[in-house]
């Protein structure tokens, strides 16, 4: 059969996405998406989504991991959904859209970013010194100061594949102060198995823990290997953040057709 799809891609980020709010898609196995997602034979990206419809909401997201598993948030994949809504003729400046972990609200600002709000965050874990949290999906955050230089792939597949993350996984994140209000970033994804460019939910879980001002509005800038990200909130205390957005750009890559066996 042949699929249309269309490629976006977040700071480096980047999805196949179908359309099946204006059109039925078809119904796809794990081993099609995984195909789909493979880089070396098929189109390649770090995952895969659908754009459905849900009533009461602009539209639905379903994201599907390069595993070919539905998976938790996707930040980064949130944001090129909504560029894609509106490219599929949901016109708005201001989108309520529901997935996995819930409603979230986004805005297309007049520089073409998308702004995403992300869940409140109610509870910091700490692991051997490092902290643990959920922004959509959970991510393990370790403070470094030679990130450039980690094994992303060697030390975050430890971490993500011991005895106390193996059976659900965990992202991991490395995270390097630059100055006062900006940090570096590089994340390990599980699901993808491997570094990404960028990680919107990880982006957000380091940009909380490296908040300048101990109570109230903070941003932090974000740099990734992939593009420059910003993350804006409301520190309550050290476990409690509210009214979060990850802001930063979201692209159209191209539009094709692929036959799946």
């Amino acid at each position: 059969m042949k699929v249309t799809f269309y490629k976006y891609h977040g700071t480096g980020n980047d999805f196949i996405i179908l359309d099946n709010y204006n059109v039925i898609a078809p119904v796809l196995s794990r081993k099609q998406i995984m195909q789909l997602c493979n880089r070396h034979f098929s189109i390649g990206a770090d995952g895969l989504m659908l754009l459905n419809k849900k009533e009461g909401y602009d539209f639905e997201m379903q994201y599907y991991n390069s595993d070919g598993k539905q998976s938790t948030m996707c930040g980064n994949g949130g944001r090129c959904m909504v560029k894609f809504a509106y490219q599929m003729g949901i016109h708005k400046n201001y989108f309520r859209f529901y997935a996995i972990d819930g409603e979230h609200e986004a805005e297309i600002d007049i520089n073409d970013w998308v702004s995403l709000k992300m869940k409140d965050v109610n509870e910091v874990a700490y692991h051997n010194g490092h902290a643990i949290l959920n922004t959509g999906s959970p991510h393990f955050v370790k403070f470094a100061s030679d990130v450039k230089d980690i094994d992303v792939v060697a030390t975050g597949s430890d971490i993500r594949y011991s005895n106390a993350f193996a059976a659900e996984g965990i992202n991991v994140n490395f995270v390097e102060t630059i100055d006062e209000d900006s940090i570096y970033v590089r994340t390990y994804e599980r699901g993808v198995e491997d570094e990404t460019l960028s990680c919107g939910t990880g982006v957000t879980a380091a940009a909380l823990l490296a908040a300048h001002n101990e109570n109230g509005f903070n941003t932090v800038e974000v740099r990734t290997k992939g593009g420059n990200l910003s993350v804006e909130f409301d520190k309550i205390d050290d476990e409690h953040f509210e009214d979060i957005w990850l802001c930063g750009p979201a692209e159209f890559v191209f539009k094709g057709e692929i036959e799946i066996g």
